[in-house]
């Protein structure tokens, strides 16, 4: 298993050990003890799973007072997976990391709290499972708009189908006063 960090700090990416035959093939999902050497020392306290269609975008979403880390793969399709660090004052504030993650590559993401996230469907449909290290406050809920200019993610669908609560998010700039502080 390899963990490689990204240049958004503690953003890992997870390139598990596959063992494959004619029979398909098998992995590691999480190994705390192996995630732990990696760099990864959450304590993951839910799982989600989506499934979506060709197209769907789903961010760029972040709780603030409960914040989340998330490990995500995909275990039907294809994503692009996003990552923006929304952390006042740090060093890569404002800046984005985006992956392919399929079913195919077997690839993971991990999303350490501090950081926004979202995604849009590269295949016909994706499911998507992302551990979570604190539960999910609907409350709590924040995003930043998935096209804001000034961040400038470059988005693999130009007309993406969207929620009406995905489409009603503000910038990063209107968002910045109610972002977290880096290092808290």
């Amino acid at each position: 298993m390899r963990f490689i960090e990204t240049e958004l700090k503690n953003v890992i990416l997870v390139e598990p050990d596959v063992h494959a035959d004619q029979r398909g093939h098998f992995f590691e999902l999480y190994h705390e003890r192996k995630f732990t050497k990696g760099g990864i020392t959450s304590r993951f306290v839910q799982d989600n799973y989506s499934q979506s269609v060709r197209g769907t975008l789903r961010g760029l979403h972040y709780q603030l007072k409960k914040p989340q880390g998330k490990l995500i793969v995909v275990v039907e399709g294809a994503i692009f997976d996003i990552v923006l660090d929304i952390s006042r004052g740090s060093p890569t504030f404002g800046k984005w990391y985006g992956i392919e993650l399929s079913s195919e590559n077997k690839r993971q993401l991990y999303v350490p709290p501090g950081f926004a996230h979202g995604f849009c469907v590269l295949s016909d449909t994706a499911g998507v499972v992302y551990k979570c290290t604190d539960f999910y406050h609907s409350e709590d809920e924040h995003g930043i708009i998935w096209n804001d200019q000034a961040i400038g993610i470059s988005w693999p669908v130009a007309n993406p189908l969207l929620s009406p609560k995905d489409r009603s998010y503000k910038s990063l700039a209107e968002s910045e006063p109610h972002l977290p502080l880096y290092g808290e």
